[in-house]
């Protein structure tokens, strides 16, 4: 615990056999309590590494449900154990689990109550890996989200995030897709009740076993990307009632 605030650290795991042990090594227990890992029908033995691990949390999907809905479970089994801060840590190790302090003190001192792992501050991104038209990608679709949200984000993509737990008790986050843009509905969600996102910078890993999507999901998820954005604008200046957005 810190400050009296219960931590969990959520892991939504997909094909991440080779992974899984690395990542969960590297979680500091002088401050995490809970571990939950919710295994997406993995093809591979993610969840006979994560039994062997000892991980106290372990649901599995009886069908693949998404990167999204996979969120959405791991979320709502951090609020049924009365997590006080949850943080989103993939297990593909492509985030590294050592800025899990900086990013806990954040929201357990009460400066922020969201932090982001963003890939983006700093120079680290091409450097680590990132591929040049992701690169790309990336801060052609921030600026434009930023213009159209009223942010100032250095990057909305990174899947390392931190919430209190009365920022996911706040928004419905389970009206939110099941796939990758989920990410992006939930900043909407967030940012429509007003949270301040604070960001860190966090080293980039780009290998064979890390997770990533292709070309061709990458550019659905762009779309998808451009489509709430837009929404959130649209709503927030009432031509539009966008129904994410609605408890």
């Amino acid at each position: 615990m810190v400050k009296d605030k219960v931590v969990t650290v959520v892991l939504p795991a997909y094909n991440a056999e080779k992974t899984l042990k690395q990542t969960y090594g590297e979680i500091p227990f002088d401050i995490v309590d809970n571990v939950i890992l919710v295994d997406d029908h993995s093809r591979d033995n993610t969840l006979d590494v994560a039994k062997q691990l000892g991980i106290e949390y372990i649901i599995r999907h009886d069908e693949n449900k998404g990167y999204g809905g996979n969120q959405k479970t791991c979320y709502n089994k951090a609020l049924e154990i009365g997590s006080d801060i949850v943080v989103m840590l993939h297990p593909d190790y492509q985030y590294t689990p050592l800025l899990l302090h900086s990013m806990i003190y954040l929201i357990a001192n009460e400066v922020y109550e969201v932090v982001f792992g963003s890939r983006i501050l700093g120079k680290g991104a091409l450097r680590g890996g990132m591929p040049v038209y992701k690169y790309i990608a990336n801060r052609g679709l921030t600026f434009i989200q930023n213009l159209l949200m009223g942010n100032k984000l250095a990057e909305y993509h990174t899947g390392y995030r931190a919430f209190s737990g009365n920022v996911l008790k706040s928004i419905p986050f389970n009206k939110c897709s099941d796939n990758f843009v989920f990410d992006n509905e939930i900043i909407a969600q967030i940012t429509d009740k007003g949270y301040e996102i604070a960001e860190i910078t966090c080293p980039t890993k780009y290998f064979k076993e890390a997770s990533s999507i292709n070309l061709k999901n990458s550019t659905i998820y762009g779309l998808g990307v451009l489509k709430v954005s837009f929404c959130y604008f649209l709503n927030k200046i009432g031509l539009i009632n966008y129904s994410i957005l609605k408890k």
